[in-house]
C-alpha cells in the first residue's frame, strides 16, 4: 500500500467552535457524523450547510464537554467507535464507548425520522465484563476503539497497549443481536465469539495499536494505528507514529505508515471509505489533535492498493 494525502482541514460547528477530540466518522444520512471522545454531542456535516450538533447523551452531572484541566475528564463518555448498522431494514449508526470506565460502557443508536436524528441508549456493562473475559485481561484494561460489520457480525476491535504486552484485538458480536440490544433487549444474552489478537509491529520501541476499523468491499479490513506511549488506557501519551493496516481474515498482511500533515503525526481516529476499486481506496478521515480546546482535523487520504 501507498498513502497520499489529497487535502485537510479543521472541523468546526457552524458557530465556529471546534470539534473536538475527534475519535470516529459514519455516514448518517446525505452527510456523516462526527463523534468526539470528551462530549455528549456529534457533529453532522451535511452537504450545502454547516455542522450541526446531534446530542447523544444527556450531561453528566451537569457537563456537556469533558477535560483534564476542569477536572471533569474522569466524567466523559468516550465515545471512541460509530459503526452503520441497519435497524428494520433502514440505515442506522451505532455510537459505542471505549469501556475503559464504567462510565464508559453506553451504547447510542441513531436513526432518522423525518430527517431528524433520535438516538436511544443503552447500558451495556455487561457485554463489556464478556468481552474482557474473552481477551483475557481486566476490564479496567479494556479501550475499544473501532468496529466493522463482516458478514453478519459486529467485529469489535480493542485498541490494547502493547507497551504493557496488551496487544490490538478482536472480538465478534451477532450485528442483529448487537442491535436488539441497543434497542432495549437484553445485553446478557450477546455472545461474544472469535477473539482474536493482532501484531502490527513497533515503531522505535513503541507498538503500534488500532484506533478505528473499516471494511472494504472485498472482504479484507483496513485499520489506523498509533504507536502511542500512554501508561494505560484511559491518558494520552506521546504519540511517536501512525500506520495503516491491511488485515485479511485474522492476519495483518501489510502495514504502511501514514505520512505527516504540516511536519506533524496524523493520529487517525475514524475512517470511511469515500471510493474503492481493486487499485485503490479512497478514506475520509478524522484526526485527534490530542488538545481539548483545538479543532480537529479531517482529511481525504488515497490508498493505492
Amino acid at each position: 500500500m501507498d498513502v497520499e494525502v489529497l487535502g485537510a482541514q479543521r472541523l468546526r460547528f457552524a458557530d465556529g467552535s471546534p470539534v473536538r477530540a475527534a475519535s470516529a466518522v459514519v455516514p448518517f444520512g446525505d452527510g456523516h457524523l462526527v463523534v468526539s471522545d470528551d462530549t455528549t454531542h456529534a457533529a453532522w456535516f451535511r452537504p450545502g450547510t454547516a455542522a450541526t450538533r446531534v446530542r447523544l447523551l444527556p450531561p453528566v452531572d451537569g457537563h456537556e464537554l469533558f477535560d483534564e484541566e476542569s477536572g471533569t475528564k474522569h466524567l466523559k463518555p468516550d465515545l471512541e467507535t460509530a459503526c452503520r448498522v441497519s435497524v428494520d431494514g433502514a440505515p442506522a449508526v451505532l455510537v459505542m464507548g471505549s469501556g475503559s470506565s464504567p462510565r464508559r460502557m453506553r451504547w447510542c443508536l441513531l436513526r432518522l425520522d423525518g430527517g431528524k436524528a433520535e438516538v436511544v441508549v443503552a447500558d451495556m456493562a455487561e457485554v463489556y465484563a464478556s468481552v474482557a473475559a474473552a481477551l483475557g485481561i481486566d476490564p479496567d484494561q479494556l479501550n475499544l476503539e473501532g468496529a466493522c460489520v463482516v458478514g453478519g457480525s459486529l467485529r469489535w476491535f480493542h485498541r490494547g497497549l502493547p507497551a504493557a504486552g496488551l496487544p490490538s484485538a478482536s472480538i465478534d458480536l451477532d450485528v442483529e443481536a448487537a442491535v436488539a440490544a441497543a434497542r432495549g433487549g437484553e445485553a446478557a444474552d450477546l455472545r461474544v465469539t472469535r477473539p482474536v489478537h493482532y501484531d502490527l509491529g513497533s515503531v522505535a520501541g513503541v507498538g503500534l495499536a488500532v484506533t478505528d476499523v473499516v471494511a472494504l468491499p472485498d472482504g479484507d479490513i483496513l485499520a489506523c494505528a498509533a504507536a502511542e506511549d500512554s501508561p494505560n488506557p484511559r491518558d494520552d501519551g506521546p504519540v511517536t507514529a501512525t500506520a495503516l493496516a491491511r488485515i485479511r481474515g485474522d492476519r495483518v498482511v501489510e502495514v504502511v505508515p501514514l505520512p505527516t500533515l504540516d511536519g506533524a503525526v496524523l493520529k487517525v481516529e475514524g475512517l470511511m471509505v469515500l471510493d474503492h476499486d481493486d487499485r485503490a481506496t479512497t478514506l475520509f478521515v478524522v484526526i485527534d489533535v490530542d488538545d481539548p480546546e483545538a479543532a480537529s482535523w479531517s482529511a481525504t487520504l488515497h490508498v493505492r492498493l
